[in-house]
């Protein structure tokens, strides 16, 4: 099968000042502030796909929209569908068809094990496709899969596992990370990342941009600000 080039990879995420993505509570921690949620939403309607793991869809239960009507027009006059592919990823198959996420939005993928695929074929039947990728749920198999489906900009949203995955396999081109000025402090609070083996290299930062009570910190964790630091 011909491989495509692979997607740019984006890591979006909101965190503490303490690097927890969401506090303890039922309900969800809103760390991002009303201009961050519109930034968001344009970075969604710049994205071919968004991708969610199986722990924040289930935790979160997200519609994972562009919520801007004039962003969804400009996506359909540029040609392109009205709403970004809807991208999950689940190992084990255990996606509830309820969730808002498969009856909002336009196409929806899933990808999964041979033994997850086996579930969520007759489960997500009308809702999603489902793609499975082998004994496991492989990223860079993941990422050249979309390749060949011409997705050429991919947003990740999370969550921890994700996004960990996403860094210690050195897959990320950028990470847009916005940091609220909230202490979470909870040790049963999700984190940002987990414990990995990361790239040691320094990413390079690109930018620094107050939104209110926001700084957005931008880098580019496959390029290095070694030699920069040295000097």
């Amino acid at each position: 099968m011909t491989q495509g080039i692979r997607p740019y990879v984006l890591l979006s995420v909101a965190v503490s000042v303490d690097g927890y993505i969401d506090d303890a509570s039922p309900q969800r921690l809103k760390l991002s502030n009303a201009a961050d949620f519109d930034r968001v939403d344009q970075v969604r309607a710049d994205s071919d796909a968004i991708l969610i793991g199986a722990e924040t869809l289930r935790r979160d239960n997200p519609r994972l929209l562009v919520d801007s009507a004039q962003r969804r027009a400009a996506r359909i006059a540029a040609g392109k569908p009205e709403y970004p592919l809807k991208i999950a990823v689940s190992a084990r198959g255990d996606l509830d068809p309820e969730l808002r996420f498969w009856h909002h939005g336009g196409d929806k993928l899933v990808y999964t094990t041979d033994a997850g695929a086996t579930k969520l074929r007759d489960r997500l039947a009308g809702l999603a496709e489902v793609a499975a990728l082998g004994a496991e749920v492989e990223l860079g198999a993941l990422l050249d899969d979309l390749g060949r489906r011409g997705i050429a900009r991919l947003m990740v949203e999370g969550g921890t596992r994700i996004h960990t995955e996403f860094l210690s396999a050195d897959l990320a081109d950028e990470l847009q990370m916005a940091v609220a000025p909230i202490v979470v402090g909870h040790a049963a609070a999700p984190r940002f990342l987990g414990p990995a083996a990361y790239p040691t290299r320094r990413m390079h930062l690109v930018d620094v941009t107050r939104i209110g009570d926001i700084a957005l910190l931008r880098y580019l964790p496959r390029q290095s600000s070694d030699a920069a630091h040295d000097r």
